[in-house]
């Protein structure tokens, strides 16, 4: 049998409210008396049962990490950054695949039953109503990865997609490409909506660029495959692609690859996000580093703050990208652009 909080109570001669204020964060507790409980608590291997604190304080310490986009590997890095800093500070993070959700309401519903202090959704793609719908059923609530805005509804960490589609135009620009593409994700998803709009502001004030666009259908790598098997397939190829994503861009490369052409000689591509995957020697994709971890201990440190004080005012914590030299484009021409 698994040893009580009444077996310490009994073993250390102390009440036991003390040994359940000793191991209650924050809780008013003698060092002598914690010194005591501690000690029998050692000897017996009583471990505190947190289900049961929680009725007593009213926090479970769980907090629910959403997500729609479990198949692209950028987000296993993400979540094992996410459990790891959550654990970190004291909460316990529950993990929510939702792979064809549109509607939030099923979602607070859901995470509301299992008493969630707060929650991140941490998505590019998921619109900015998702995150509300939290907010306004009275759940703490950061989304991570979100969309940029000045007046935000929620806390919002995460970068400048426009930027970042800025940031690509200005590097092909720089390597003399003049007939360049984006290839985005979901044209429906707001990342793939602001990077295509950053790269066309940029090209677009360029007299002798010929520019083109297409969307694949998510972010994955059979998406991005796919739909670079059909530009090929009509013969509709530019000298080099913004992907919008690693995972995209690899996927991208294969076709090319099976295509019979090679990157960067025949096709340039660059990517975003730097996940661990775009550095194998195989893959070498030069790309957008998205600061992954300082988005995600920012947003862990918000969420924490909200547990006290979860009225807070929304802010948005941007976090600026750079560009990953690898080799999936050709050398920079320096006086290409100014």
């Amino acid at each position: 049998m698994a040893a009580t909080l009444k077996d310490v109570a009994e073993l250390a001669g102390v009440s036991r409210s003390a040994v359940s204020r000793t191991f209650t964060d924050g809780a008013s507790v003698s060092a002598k008396t914690r010194r005591k409980v501690e000690k029998a608590a050692l000897e017996l291997g009583y471990r505190p049962n947190y289900l049961a604190r929680s009725l007593t304080t009213r926090r479970t310490s769980l907090i629910g990490l959403v997500s729609n986009n479990f198949h692209n590997p950028i987000f296993l890095e993400v979540f094992d950054q996410f459990t790891r800093k959550l654990q970190e500070s004291g909460l316990r993070p529950l993990l929510v695949n939702l792979p064809d959700e549109l509607d939030p309401e099923h979602s607070v519903q859901m995470l509301r039953q299992y008493s969630v202090d707060g929650v991140v959704v941490a998505s590019s793609t998921l619109p900015p109503s998702f995150s509300k719908a939290f907010k306004d059923a009275g759940v703490p609530v950061v989304n991570s990865f979100g969309r940029y805005s000045t007046a935000p509804d929620v806390h919002v960490v995460g970068i400048d997609n426009v930027e970042c589609g800025r940031l690509a135009a200005r590097e092909l620009l720089q390597r003399g490409y003049r007939s360049v593409a984006f290839l985005g994700g979901p044209e429906s998803a707001t990342s793939t909506q602001d990077r295509y709009k950053g790269f066309v502001e940029i090209l677009s004030k360029e007299a002798d660029i010929t520019l083109k666009h297409s969307f694949a259908r998510a972010y994955s790598f059979e998406a991005g495959r796919e739909e670079m098997q059909r530009l090929i397939d009509a013969g509709d190829l530019a000298e080099a692609y913004f992907c919008g994503d690693d995972v995209l861009s690899i996927g991208v490369m294969s076709a090319i690859s099976d295509a019979g052409l090679k990157v960067p000689a025949d096709v340039g591509i660059i990517g975003l996000n730097d996940m661990e995957m775009a550095g194998w020697q195989n893959i070498n994709l030069t790309t957008i580093r998205q600061p992954v971890q300082q988005i995600i201990n920012s947003s862990v440190e918000l969420i924490v703050s909200m547990l006290d004080e979860p009225n807070r005012y929304p802010e948005t914590r941007i976090f600026p990208c750079q560009i990953v030299e690898r080799g999936t484009l050709r050398p920079r021409i320096e006086s290409a652009v100014s």
